[in-house]
């Protein structure tokens, strides 16, 4: 089993260490003894975990947090080439690499899954992160969020599998050699670097190309975009498809997805035996991404009936429709969907779990460019809600773009029936949310940005 440190990464500094994918990268190289070091803007309780592993976390970005003896400097995409660290960097020549390159090299001699899609990625991660640790088989693992039960995105397990999630957001993805790849859906998205969907196409192509000799790429039989992976690649030599879903095509078949509450029962036809387990989050996208899972482990030679039965035990990702608290019998759940699909399917969770609820959803857009292309399609997703609060866009890495506001979100949602009331000023959010609740509501703040956030103060405003 390869766990060694490779010496360029001995004395690593991130530079927006505090980053999902980012600090998980960080986190393992601590638990293998690399002497870690970074910063990011602002203080969190990511970058408290990183000092309790015996990282070095400086707050705000400057020149002087970066050591002479840096052996390398590790940066995301979403670094700009004026960031003061990684000039300083050039200056002192230490090299700098890609998350993606770090994470590839922790990856180096270990069996690798690799889970990719536009959607439900941190999930599926997480579920085969969870059911693998609780077979005993003390699987390493990168998420792009904190898992329930450790509470934490990263770890550094004895074991030879390594399970990570893989972004096609910046290409990153085409680093990795799994021995294994999932991928649950493909559809057009990261609007500032795919400009159609046959650049998709081609980038989860170099993808699949990558899996090792022998391996296998386990995908969705009823996606559209996978669907079309799939015919363009299934008679690649050396590649084994195993298609899963609700398809009568499919490898792994679904053979039926029962609500039960918060919950999920699932029975799968899986080489010719019906197989039935329970999915503990709700909706049937979740239960689906369960399926992905139990293919995968499968595909490496874990035994179906003990996968199926470990991925039970997943409670949760945070974010990942996570339920905050209940005041005065209203529920407040996190949501991180941004995009319409995402949007559409855990609003149709939250419908399914509790029909008899109203639904109110606080709505943070993510990205300008991801709102100029799809915002009429995250206003008709937020028709599923009886009432939704829209803010306004959070911007993350980019710069304005003139004319793209939420306007486009609420105007798309009013024309598609929805009851939609705009709020420029985030800490105004609990009054008008305690304005609208009532007992049995749901409560749902949705978004990839610090509407997060929002879901204590909620609380303590309807406490009140």
């Amino acid at each position: 089993m390869a766990s060694a440190i490779p010496t360029a990464m001995e004395r690593p500094h991130f530079i927006g260490i505090g980053g999902a994918g980012m600090s998980g990268i960080a986190k393992i190289l601590a638990q293998r003894g690399a002497r870690v070091a970074g910063s990011d803007a602002k203080e969190s309780a990511t970058a408290e975990s990183l000092r309790s592993l015996g990282a070095t976390v400086h707050i705000g970005h400057a020149a002087g947090h970066l050591a002479s003896d840096a052996t390398c400097v590790v940066v995301s995409s979403a670094i700009r080439a004026d960031n003061p660290e990684l000039v300083r960097a050039a200056e002192l020549s230490v090299p700098v690499v890609h998350r993606s390159d770090a994470l590839a090299s922790l990856m180096g001699g270990l069996r690798a899954i690799a889970v990719a899609g536009t959607h439900g990625k941190t999930t599926t991660t997480s579920m085969l992160a969870v059911a693998l640790t609780g077979l005993g088989l003390d699987p390493s693992y990168a998420i792009g969020g904190d898992l329930e039960g450790p509470g934490t995105n990263a770890r550094h397990g004895e074991g030879d599998i390594f399970v990570a999630e893989a972004d096609e957001s910046d290409r990153s993805f085409q680093k990795y050699d799994p021995e294994v790849a999932i991928v649950l859906n493909v559809e057009l998205d990261h609007h500032a670097n795919y400009a159609s969907m046959d650049e998709i196409y081609e980038s989860f192509e170099t993808f699949v190309g990558k899996i090792n000799p022998g391996g296998t790429l386990v995908i969705s039989a009823d996606q559209h975009g996978a669907v079309e992976l799939a015919r363009r690649v299934r008679d690649r030599a050396g590649l084994n498809v195993v298609t899963y879903g609700e398809s009568g095509t499919a490898d792994v078949r679904v053979h039926k997805i029962t609500p039960r509450g918060l919950t999920s029962e699932v029975t799968v036809l899986l080489n010719g035996k019906f197989l039935t387990f329970t999915v503990s989050v709700p909706g049937r996208h979740y239960a689906l991404n369960a399926v992905a899972a139990l293919a995968a482990g499968v595909a490496l030679g874990i035994p179906a009936h003990n996968l199926a039965s470990a991925l039970g035990t997943y409670t949760g990702v945070k974010r990942r429709l996570q339920l905050k608290g209940e005041v005065k019998g209203v529920q407040v759940i996190d949501s991180y969907a941004h995009h319409p699909t995402e949007m559409t399917a855990d609003l149709e969770a939250m419908r399914g779990a509790a029909t008899d609820a109203r639904l109110v959803v606080v709505f943070q857009p993510h990205l300008f460019s991801r709102t100029q292309e799809l915002g009429k399609e995250m206003g008709q997703a937020l028709a599923l809600a009886d009432l939704s609060v829209v803010l306004d866009i959070y911007p993350a890495r980019e710069d304005p773009v003139p004319g793209v506001t939420s306007a486009l979100i609420i105007d798309a949602a009013k024309a598609a029936g929805a009851t939609v009331t705009a709020v420029h000023d985030m800490s105004s959010v609990p009054d008008v949310i305690a304005g609208m609740a009532a007992p049995g509501d749901l409560v749902l703040t949705m978004g990839a940005g610090d509407v997060t956030d929002l879901g204590p103060a909620i609380l303590a405003r309807l406490s009140h």
